[in-house]
C-alpha cells in the first residue's frame, strides 16, 4: 500500500510539472477618438477661434471685471470634459497685461501640489500678433492642460481643460492628449478682432 501511494505521489508530481507559468503582458486601454473636424467660432466675441465639432455644446457669457471680459465653455460630452476659455480686454494698459499674466501663471503653479511635472511650451505667431504659453500638467492634477495667448496690447485669452471625474492621470490620459491637440489648435487659430 505504501509503495502504491508513493508511486501515485511520484506520478502525480511528474504530471503536475509542465511549462513554467508566464505572466500575462500588461494591457492598456485602447480608446479611439474621431479625427478632429474644425469650424470657425466667433459668436460676437472680440476674437475668433476654430473649435472641434466634437465640442457639441458651447456656452458663452459676459463676465464682470475691470475690463471687457467673456467666458466660453467648450463641452465634450463624449469625453466627459470641457475646455474653459476666459477673454479679458487689456485696454492698452501695461498694468492690466501684467496682472493678467500673473493670474494665468499663478493659476498654473497652484497645480504643483498634485502635478508630477509641468511642461511649458512657448507659442509665438508674429504675423497674427499672438504670443503665449502652453502648459502640460502631468499627474493627478485637476487640469491637465492650460494656456494663455495675448497680443500684448488689447487682448488676453486663457484656457484650461477639466474632466468631470476625479483626476486619475492613467485613466484620462488618452482623452487629455486628444483635447491637448484641440487646445493647441485654438492657440494656433485665434484671431483678434
Amino acid at each position: 500500500m505504501k509503495n502504491s501511494i508513493l508511486l501515485f505521489g511520484i506520478f502525480f508530481i511528474c504530471l503536475s510539472c509542465g511549462q513554467d507559468p508566464v505572466p500575462k503582458p500588461q494591457a492598456y486601454l485602447r480608446l479611439e477618438f474621431p479625427e478632429p473636424t474644425y469650424q470657425e467660432f466667433h459668436k460676437n466675441l472680440p476674437f475668433t477661434i476654430e473649435k472641434n465639432k466634437l465640442a457639441s455644446h458651447v456656452e458663452t457669457k459676459s463676465i464682470s471685471g475691470p475690463t471687457e471680459s467673456y467666458g466660453v465653455t467648450l463641452q465634450y460630452p463624449s469625453l466627459k470634459g470641457s475646455i474653459y476659455l476666459t477673454y479679458k480686454s487689456i485696454d492698452n494698459n501695461p498694468d492690466n497685461l501684467m496682472a493678467f499674466l500673473r493670474d494665468a501663471q499663478k493659476f498654473t503653479q497652484e497645480h504643483t501640489r498634485k502635478a508630477d511635472e509641468i511642461i511649458e511650451q512657448p507659442y509665438e505667431n508674429k504675423a497674427r500678433k499672438v504670443y503665449g504659453m502652453f502648459y502640460e500638467v502631468g499627474g493627478n492634477a485637476a487640469s491637465q492642460s492650460q494656456f494663455y495667448v495675448t497680443d500684448s496690447t488689447n487682448h488676453f485669452l486663457t484656457g484650461s481643460l477639466y474632466f468631470y471625474a476625479k483626476p486619475n492621470y492613467d485613466s484620462i490620459y488618452p482623452a487629455a492628449k486628444y483635447l491637448e491637440k484641440d487646445i493647441k489648435h485654438i492657440m494656433e487659430t485665434v484671431s483678434w478682432k
